[in-house]
């Protein structure tokens, strides 16, 4: 457990918004509510009461201006309250900072009381990022908060030392996968209410675990985003981008609103690390280091807050100073063509020999660091990433971005041999990025993760006709009978299709749960040799260098070896091979053996050999017994 006393006497907490309804005297007999709100389009802006929670009787009251577009008012009112802004006697909005929306993002907001949640694991300081294993969910996908909780002891069991969770943010229906998200304070009533997020967040600390949130500043999804009806100046006027009006992000009113949403998910809910979803369609650097800047100078002393990035441009300038790391699209688009043989869409940038950008990308970092891509028109991509120490990349073969935006949802093991991905798997667990696994992929799960959404009327027809055009450029939907059995995602069954059932206390004696069996303790073991070898060292660990191996005649031949420096001095090495024949290892590394599949792969080693579809990994220095030859195998016989 890592938890020290921070403040011994905290159990309630509340990041104080310069926004939105807060709560004042919450426990006094008369509480009141301040409500403030940006709305430099309007003239005249006021709060409608919506119910009569503590006696307050239905009614509107004007709010004053204070300049700026500011609008202000206090109110005889408490937790429980529900309002909505009338803005110039007619539209009826939510709150944009809304804590909370019961009847969905057109519905009114609910006044809510932060420190109602009384915490339990108040000296949880978090984890250093050194120790990071992630473990990506959908809250909706495994039940709502209740139902992840349900999961935290496998969770935690497995090895992993941080769920991620994907947005909450206040969506359009029940079902989406968050990134459609409008209201970005409000996490979804689908998944249940504010404080039973705390309660999950609370409960996942208790095991051990970080937990980190994906948030969307980039945009705001299609439906209930109400801005621009009284906030115009929140948008560049005449900058587009794919999903609508591009955000001004130079607007102090428009930073402060983002910097103070990611301190109240640090701060109010206790999440321990944030990832920003496509900041390359933010498009301001210089904001994205202020904001950095900002939300570390305003975290609670001696907590452990990551801040994650996902950025198509590759800028490593970013990850020098001001973010913890970035999710590094380079491995994973490089190791799934190595694994399919896949080779459309954005796959055609790595299609021209894959295994020698895997070796670029286990020696520094990224794949492209200012190399022309052919899927940017030949342009340079990215900047030179090989000082910045292996754990600023998070690395992963599956997430839901790579499964999920595939017509058809599929997992990886569909799409290859197991033998193939156990091997791909032992290098994204014991290599010294910082790897991420997608949930139930640690049971060899092959049920797809689709796309979903809950729209109607013109935009459900237009997400679903969109989604199918967009594949008509790959040659296995060119046909249009092909491409109308790509699943809608308005059917509340595509959600069904993508929800992983419940494994704990399932102990049938089936091919099925031997095989799932057989993955778990594979994954359980490779994490456990990163916990104890490896995790300890990454401190101050640099690359020495991967080299492709000859492929000895062979065309098929996708192997190497790569080495990395630790903390301690000593060599962590590994060997690679994802081509279907041999090749020669003539110069074996150093150290002992500690991690290898398939099993005995170090006999034909000794002779000079890595077979296909092998991974093996070497430590030097004091090696405990206990980490030496694990494989899945060998591990479930023991058991």
């Amino acid at each position: 457990m890592h938890e020290r006393p921070i403040d011994p006497h905290a159990h309630h907490y509340a990041h104080c918004l310069p926004f939105g309804a807060q709560l004042l005297g919450a426990a006094s007999a008369k509480p009141r509510t301040r409500f403030r709100l940006w709305a430099p389009s309007c003239a005249k802006v006021q709060v409608a009461i919506e119910n009569d929670h503590d006696g307050q009787a239905a009614a509107t009251h004007d709010m004053s201006p204070t300049g700026n577009g500011w609008f202000e008012a206090e109110i005889g009112c408490g937790a429980g309250t529900l309002y909505r802004y009338k803005l110039d006697g007619a539209l009826l909005i939510p709150d944009p900072a809304s804590r909370f929306q019961p009847q969905d993002v057109h519905g009114p907001s609910e006044v809510i009381d932060p420190r109602a949640y009384t915490w339990t694991h108040t000296n949880w300081c978090g984890r250093p990022w050194e120790e990071t294993v992630l473990y990506e969910l959908h809250v909706g996908a495994l039940g709502g908060y209740a139902g992840v909780m349900k999961r935290l002891p496998a969770i935690a069991a497995l090895g992993v030392t941080a769920i991620e969770l994907m947005p909450l943010n206040d969506f359009s229906g029940t079902r989406n996968w968050g990134y459609d998200g409008v209201l970005p304070y409000a996490p979804d009533s689908a998944y249940g209410r504010p404080d039973e997020l705390k309660a999950l967040i609370d409960a996942t600390h208790g095991h051990g675990l970080a937990v980190f949130l994906d948030v969307v500043y980039n945009h705001f999804g299609p439906d209930g985003n109400y801005l621009q009806q009284y906030a115009k100046p929140f948008f560049r006027e005449g900058t587009h981008t794919p999903w609508g009006p591009a955000i001004d992000f130079e607007r102090s009113e428009v930073s402060e609103f983002f910097c103070d949403n990611a301190l109240y998910w640090l701060n109010e809910f206790r999440f321990d690390g944030l990832r920003l979803d496509a900041v390359h369609a933010i498009d301001n650097d210089d904001w994205l280091r202020c904001f950095s800047d900002h939300v570390r100078a305003h975290v609670q002393h001696g907590r452990h807050v990551h801040l994650v990035l996902e950025n198509e441009r590759n800028t490593a300038e970013l990850l020098d100073t001001h973010f913890t790391a970035q999710w590094n699209d380079d491995a994973h688009n490089t190791l799934h063509v190595l694994l399919t043989g896949e080779h459309e869409g954005y796959y055609a940038a790595y299609a021209d020999r894959p295994i020698q950008k895997l070796a670029t990308i286990l020696g520094s970092g990224f794949g492209y660091q200012g190399d022309p891509s052919p899927i940017h028109d030949g342009k340079p991509r990215g900047q030179p990433s090989g000082h910045l120490p292996p754990a600023s990349f998070v690395a992963f073969l599956q997430n839901h971005d790579q499964i999920g935006n595939r017509a058809m949802g599929e997992r990886l093991r569909s799409l290859c041999s197991d033998d193939a991905l156990r091997a791909a798997t032992g290098l994204l667990l014991l290599s010294p990025q910082i790897p991420l696994l997608f949930m139930d992929e640690e049971y060899g799960s092959k049920q797809p993760f689709l796309f979903f959404t809950d729209y109607t009327g013109d935009l459900a027809n237009a997400v679903r006709e969109g989604r199918r055009k967009e594949f008509a450029r790959f040659s296995a939907f060119a046909d249009e009978t092909r491409r109308a059995q790509i699943p809608d995602p308005n059917d509340p069954q595509t959600l069904v299709r993508s929800s992983p059932a419940e494994r704990e206390g399932d102990s049938r004696d089936t091919p099925e749960n031997k095989d799932a069996l057989d993955w778990m303790h594979f994954y359980k073991s490779a994490l456990a040799v990163r916990a104890k070898l490896i995790a300890p060292r990454l401190g101050q660990a640099k690359p020495l260098g991967a080299t492709v191996l000859d492929a000895s005649g062979a065309q098929d031949a996708n192997a190497l070896v790569a080495r990395w420096r630790l903390a301690d001095g000593e060599t962590l090495s590994i060997a690679l091979n994802l081509g279907k024949n041999g090749v020669r290892l003539d110069n074996r590394p150093a150290g002992k053996l500690i991690f290898e599949t398939p099993p005995r792969v170090r006999d034909r080693i000794d002779t000079g050999e890595l077979p296909p579809n092998a991974f093996v990994a070497w430590l030097t220095g004091d090696v405990s017994e206990y980490a030496v030859g694990h494989d899945a195998r060998k591990h479930v016989q023991e058991e």
